[in-house]
């Protein structure tokens, strides 16, 4: 049995890292009384809160938070037609926020999520451990037997090139969770009391060309260098799938990664999921998604961008190109969703026009 940190009494950091380079985005349909445990931690930092479902309804964040809330009529008044690459009833919702931010780094949490405890009973400062992953390399191309090499007390092995000693940046990192785990209806409806108490003190790169399954709700990431692949997809209201947002965003961030020699890491930090949701519900809208992944992984094992692409733009834009003509045939909802991906760059490039020199 695991129980989440008690951070009563825990100082708010005076010296935050990258305060003003990093936004947090939380997705909610519900008031943020959650952030007062995670306030040492986060409260320093700027919030970017969107509002799923009734735009009516107020949403309450505690006092001494910064933030800016944006719910469905934002949405739709900031991105006017393009809106409607924007989820509706689906924490897929978050990615708005990726696009309004003017911040390099993202860190995005759910309101289910609270402080972990590691081992020794210390409170879990996910977020700074969120932007040593993103400040430190990785190592894609070549697997080191004692993951990050980059950590204090670990290095390359022996037989490790020296050439690849470098890294790469990392764009991407993925964080875990104790007590509830991120899985999928079936396996929740036969493990119903299973719970992970397994704390295991490790950050790894994912190899290149292995993709992984990318849960949305801790999770950080370099917006300059991966922002605009950073898309949720069309799930929830009036779509015949959800809880596949996420996913979907890390198996299109993964191949873009690889090809333009980014890293993405996995691991630590670890939050406390508090809450599990309904399998039933679950089931309904996952099912699709179980049957067509069988179809989806195997297009993108294979997904092979040219040359030309050297942007994360033109990675996307070639991959939505593909995504209609591999995938429609699976469903018509692939075609739109391939056009959806085609609106959220045209979207993300009028909010972030390039730099001029």
């Amino acid at each position: 049995m695991v129980d989440p940190a008690n951070t009563v009494g825990i100082p708010v950091n005076p010296t935050p890292l990258l305060k003003d380079e990093l936004d947090i985005v939380i997705p909610t349909i519900r008031n943020l009384d959650f952030l007062e445990m995670w306030r040492p931690f986060l409260q320093p930092y700027h919030l970017i809160i969107v509002q799923d479902g009734d735009p009516t309804k107020k949403i309450h964040v505690p006092e001494g938070y910064d933030y800016e809330l944006y719910n469905r009529n934002d949405i739709n008044r900031i991105l006017g037609p393009k809106a409607s690459c924007i989820s509706f009833k689906d924490s897929a919702c978050r990615c708005f926020g990726y696009m309004v931010s003017k911040k390099k780094y993202i860190f995005t949490i759910d309101d289910d999520c609270f402080v972990a405890k590691d081992p020794a009973g210390k409170a879990v400062n996910a977020l700074e451990q969120h932007i040593k992953n993103l400040l430190c390399p990785s190592t894609p191309w070549f697997f080191n037997t004692l993951y990050d090499p980059y950590r204090e007390g670990a290095d390359f092995v022996r037989g490790y090139p020296f050439s690849l000693r470098e890294g790469v940046s990392t764009a991407v990192s993925h964080g875990l969770w104790l007590n509830i785990p991120d899985y999928d209806a079936p396996t929740q409806l036969v493990k119903p009391k299973e719970r992970n108490a397994r704390y295991v003190d490790a950050v790894m790169t994912i190899p290149k060309g292995t993709l992984f399954p990318m849960c949305g709700m801790n999770l950080a990431f370099d917006r300059d260098l991966i922002g605009p692949a950073m898309y949720f997809g069309l799930m929830g209201d009036g779509q015949p799938i959800g809880r596949y947002d996420d996913m979907w965003a890390g198996w299109c961030i993964k191949v873009i990664c690889d090809h333009l020699g980014l890293g993405v890491k996995t691991g630590l930090p670890y939050i406390y999921h508090s809450k599990a949701s309904n399998p039933f519900v679950n089931l309904k809208k996952e099912y699709k998604g179980i049957f067509w992944q069988e179809d989806i992984i195997p297009f993108f094992q294979n997904v092979k961008l040219s040359k030309e692409a050297t942007t994360v733009q033109q990675c996307y834009i070639e991959l939505s190109k593909m995504v209609k003509e591999k995938l429609s045939s699976l469903d018509p909802y692939f075609d739109k969703l391939a056009d959806a991906m085609v609106t959220w760059i045209e979207a993300w490039d009028e909010l972030n026009p390039p730099a001029t020199a």
